[in-house]
């Protein structure tokens, strides 16, 4: 099917037989991300008594527990709730289905070549996206002004961010400036192939994740414009979904949760 709608003063269409799923399919007991080390994502047969709920083992059907930690082992959204006191679950407004969205590449940089800032400190390793990088990457877009959403892919772009352990290959995080940057813009939802906004190891403050929900403590006031935020992380999009603008249609799962396992898929969208 074929969709027009208008946007930004203009005409735009898609087709929705053509939505590109950036998420990584998460293979439980096999290959997958990893962050912190938590236990991989598993499947096992239910067993009760003389029944087993696997075919291969002479059961009449496959009935498997599945057992995961979504912010650590595959692509997940979350939402204000992974940092108040007040236990508020991942959601999307119903009226949310198609969202304009726009897909920039950055190449981290170290340290010595920002002066962007961070706390705590940066140690002289750390892999950063700036805010002058992003500022650059949306110069060469024209409209991103207006989109819900933005998605930002890091470089290089290799195909082992598919099952990467971060404890062995540490991933780049967002600046403050770069976040506030981002915080100060219309983007509602901002989906990224990290594992974190934050610094892996940042002394538990996950300041950049308070920047984006504007929450100084679990305990502080939020803000309505704020609320209904989401971050998605540790997507994939192949090089082939070239940077530009797009239709992002934000699929999660149903769980009452601060984070569940979620499916973005992106559309290329055409003038009119």
């Amino acid at each position: 099917m074929k969709i027009s709608f208008e946007w930004g003063n203009q005409t735009w269409k898609f087709d929705t037989e053509a939505g590109i799923d950036i998420s990584i399919p998460l293979e439980f007991n096999g290959a997958q991300p990893n962050t912190y080390g938590v236990p991989k994502a598993t499947a096992q047969a239910y067993r009760d008594g003389s029944f087993v709920g696997d075919t291969r083992e002479g059961g009449g059907c496959n009935f498997e527990t599945y057992t995961l930690t979504p912010h650590c082992n595959g692509t997940h959204t979350e939402g204000i709730g992974h940092l108040t006191r007040e236990r508020i679950p991942v959601s999307l407004p119903a009226n949310q289905s198609f969202l304009p969205a726009c897909l920039i590449s950055i190449k981290p940089c170290l340290p010595e070549n920002s002066s962007d800032t961070y706390t705590p400190q940066f140690q002289a390793h750390d892999l950063l996206i700036t805010r002058e990088a992003i500022e650059q990457a949306l110069n060469s877009i024209a409209g991103w002004q207006n989109c819900a959403a933005i998605i930002i892919r890091t470089l290089p772009n290799l195909p082992s961010k598919k099952s990467r352990d971060y404890m062995q290959e540490a991933p780049a995080f967002f600046t403050h400036e770069a976040m506030h940057f981002l915080a100060s813009q219309a983007f509602s939802h901002l989906l990224t192939d990290i594992p974190s906004l934050d610094r892996l190891f940042d002394e538990g403050l996950l300041s950049n994740h308070h920047i984006w929900w504007n929450l100084v403590s679990p305990n502080a006031p939020i803000q309505e414009s704020h609320a209904l935020r989401t971050v998605t992380e540790m997507i994939f999009a192949a090089n082939e979904v070239v940077d530009g603008l797009y239709v992002l249609n934000l699929q999660i799962a149903p769980f009452l949760g601060d984070a569940t396992p979620s499916r973005p898929l992106v559309f290329p969208i055409l003038p009119v």
